[in-house]
């Protein structure tokens, strides 16, 4: 099954998306959002496993891929409304949101400020975090390490850290004037981390209210004490722990993740609220 591309505008800004299709069936619809400097074509692995159950919509974020690269506002506030938005315009009827990272971020953002408009939330290698004043400064000086243009797309997949992780960043780049460049503006990244390096986001969690699967790699970008706060808060949350994976579990293991989805989302009934199955923790919980 293929995707075709859908525009949704909000506020003037183009958000663009890949919608699977809708095969028709009873489950519940599937939104994914990527991370930081991410793009909607990571999730393809997963999106073609599900789309003939599932109707999938894989969304570019502002500032990503073939959406508005250069918006005004990079604030959470406009992510989150971005992600409403595309659910109301698509026709998504309670999707479960699923996001990577600060992709996940949203996703849970989203899902604490609209209770009743998602079905299920899915974290992946995301949460609540807290301060972080050098994070920017950190990603700018990742970002500018890229020796860009990439002189072809094997050195980039070489660079962003070869198999399947540097073949989805890799797949994020555009082909233009003889050289491999990315889709987003270094400084339209640092700035979407701004609200994350100043503050947690630990009431919102708090006020998520739909089932919950959290997925955390082995890559130490959520520590064990932030993930065992989160299932404190919210002891009803599923978690998974993937063992011997990085920050992008979704492209190293998405067999891994495409499992544990379909059993949270065979778990979910049209009429799935808060207390529905779906909640608790799994036996690979951390």
């Amino acid at each position: 099954m293929s995707w075709s591309e859908r525009v949704v505008f909000r506020e003037g800004v183009r958000i663009s998306c890949r919608d699977w299709g809708d095969p028709g069936g009873s489950g519940p619809a599937v939104v994914l959002l990527h991370g930081l400097a991410g793009h909607a074509g990571e999730w393809d692995a997963v999106a073609r496993e599900l789309s003939p159950r599932h109707r999938v919509v894989a969304v570019d974020q502002r500032g990503h891929g073939a959406s508005e690269r250069r918006p005004a506002d990079v604030s959470r506030a406009a992510y989150v409304a971005d992600t409403v938005a595309v659910c109301e315009r698509l026709g998504l009827r309670e999707p479960v949101l699923a996001g990577q990272s600060l992709g996940g971020h949203t996703a849970m953002l989203a899902a604490a400020a609209h209770p009743g408009l998602f079905r299920g939330l899915v974290l992946v290698e995301a949460g609540p975090g807290g301060p972080g004043p050098d994070v920017p400064v950190e990603i700018g000086g990742w970002l500018d390490s890229w020796p860009t243009p990439f002189p072809s797309r094997e050195a980039a997949v070489g660079f962003l850290g070869g198999g399947p992780v540097g073949e989805g960043w890799a797949a994020g780049l555009e082909e233009r004037d003889g050289g491999w460049w990315p889709r987003f503006e270094r400084d339209v990244m640092v700035g979407s981390l701004a609200e994350n390096a100043r503050r947690a986001f630990w009431d919102e969690w708090s006020q998520v209210s739909c089932p919950t699967l959290a997925v955390f790699a082995q890559s130490g970008f959520i520590a064990p004490g932030e993930i065992d706060e989160m299932l404190r808060l919210r002891p009803r949350t599923t978690a998974l722990s993937v063992p011997g994976t990085g920050h992008d579990v979704h492209l190293e293991r998405p067999d891994v993740l495409l499992e544990a989805l379909r059993g949270f989302l065979g778990d979910l009934s049209p009429a799935a609220g808060a207390g529905s199955p779906g909640a608790g923790r799994s036996p690979a919980a951390r």
